[in-house]
């Protein structure tokens, strides 16, 4: 501090006798009505002294006021964002909340039109590898659950149960390669078998004289004992009749979406 003081006692000196001077200034300028020679030469002395002062002062108190504003607006700007967040996220689980309505009605409605004793069940896991085409359900032998039980949905045959734990069963979608459903075409009645290709289904021994025709609805038969009668299982998609031979194939569509499938009912009794 010593060495500050030695090093700058002249500029230190000449600004203190300035502001001496402006003091003294300022107190006989509220008693006098006019200005002397001397008070305007120390106006004139100290004017940019002044400008620098007032401007330096300024440029304080603009730069403070900005920062107050900027950490301000910084705030609400993290708040509205935070908000913003919040919204979304509720309107997502609202969204779910109505598609989720929307397939629990059309199960609803199914139990309500079919006799037969159902258990509501969610999937929990699918396989759908080059080797197999399964789900996984969080309903088992603690739920009634058994091997051979049929698996729907409002908008058709989901598949069969094969594998059965206490709180989870493994079901085999009919579009698997080795699942096969006794089936008809529900405007002709012709009889074939569906089986599955992976992705789609083929109904196979379907007598060549019969007028099955694109579109037309194949329902599950009731025959071999594994599905019930009258389950939707797909629509024709194409007919292939060659030119010899007793049977014609046909391509199904499945009637089930398998891609967006989380709720299904296990249908506890075969028989209606």
């Amino acid at each position: 501090m010593r060495d500050f003081l030695k090093r700058h006692q002249i500029p230190l000196l000449i600004t203190l006798l300035i502001l001496v001077v402006l003091l003294v200034y300022s107190a006989n300028l509220r008693k006098k009505t006019t200005t002397t020679l001397f008070e305007r030469a120390v106006l004139t002395l100290t004017e940019p002294l002044q400008q620098g002062i007032h401007g330096i002062g300024s440029s304080i108190y603009d730069l403070w006021n900005n920062y107050l504003s900027l950490v301000d607006t910084r705030q609400q700007n993290i708040t509205l964002i935070k908000m913003n967040r919040e919204l979304r996220a509720k309107l997502v689980a609202v969204k779910e909340i109505q598609l989720e309505n929307q397939r629990l009605k059309k199960l609803l409605d199914f139990v309500k039109a079919d006799p037969r004793q159902v258990l509501p069940a969610l999937v929990v896991a699918e396989d759908a590898s080059s080797w197999a085409r399964t789900i996984v359900i969080d309903k088992g032998l603690n739920h009634g659950v058994h091997e051979g039980q049929s698996v729907v949905v409002a908008e058709g045959v989901v598949g069969r149960v094969i594998k059965v734990a206490g709180n989870s069963s493994r079901v085999l979608l009919v579009t698997d390669a080795s699942s096969s459903v006794a089936g008809l075409v529900q405007r002709t009645r012709t009889r074939g078998v569906a089986r599955g290709n992976g992705v789609h289904l083929t109904l196979e021994f379907a007598l060549r004289s019969d007028p099955v025709k694109r579109d037309d609805l194949v329902v599950t038969s009731g025959m071999g004992g594994v599905f019930p009668k009258g389950l939707v299982v797909g629509r024709v998609a194409a007919v292939h009749r060659d030119a010899f031979g007793l049977f014609q194939r046909i391509d199904l569509i499945p009637a089930v979406d398998f891609s967006r499938l989380e709720e299904v009912l296990v249908l506890l009794e075969t028989e209606p």
